[in-house]
């Protein structure tokens, strides 16, 4: 009589309770995915370039002057390769948010790179800390797979002896 609804928290079977998750299916979606992803990242990191962040002392500049695409393009390979590893990792394991992560690094590594114009050396280094960040957050998810597996074999075991 005084049923109350179902809260996210309440139903076992609701896709908002599970963050986590393995992503399978054909290579095209997975294709798709890496592509959306990082347009989506490089498409943020340019509007947030549009305008200054914080003060004139220390704040995020805009956009500095010059050519832009070379930038754009650089990213744009960087987040293509950076998303493809999340989405090859999330395909076998579940993944905690493989797309934050990936529009989150190539994002913050495009408006860094239109803000100051870096040269292609300090562009690598802003790919490598970024394939730090995403090896990081795949080695979690690599590892957390390792321990639930094991922990259901051990499980298995001692249910059979």
């Amino acid at each position: 009589m005084n049923d109350l609804p179902e809260g996210p928290f309440d139903s076992g079977d609701s896709d908002d309770s599970e963050d986590a998750e393995v992503r399978p299916g054909p290579l095209w979606r997975h294709a798709v995915w890496v592509v959306a992803v990082t347009a989506a990242g490089v498409a943020l990191g340019w509007v947030g370039a549009l305008f200054r962040i914080g003060p004139e002392e220390f704040g995020l500049p805009p956009s500095a002057p010059g050519a832009l695409w070379p930038y754009l393009l650089a990213w744009g390979a960087i987040g293509l390769a950076l998303a493809a590893i999340l989405r090859v990792v999330a395909a076998k394991v579940p993944v905690y948010e493989p797309e934050t992560a990936a529009i989150g690094v190539v994002m913050i590594g495009t408006r860094l790179s239109l803000g100051w114009r870096p040269e292609p050396l300090e562009v690598a280094g802003l790919a490598a800390a970024g394939l730090l960040l995403v090896a990081v957050w795949c080695a979690v998810a690599l590892r957390g797979a390792a321990v639930v597996r094991r922990t259901e074999e051990v499980s298995r075991a001692r249910g059979t002896a």
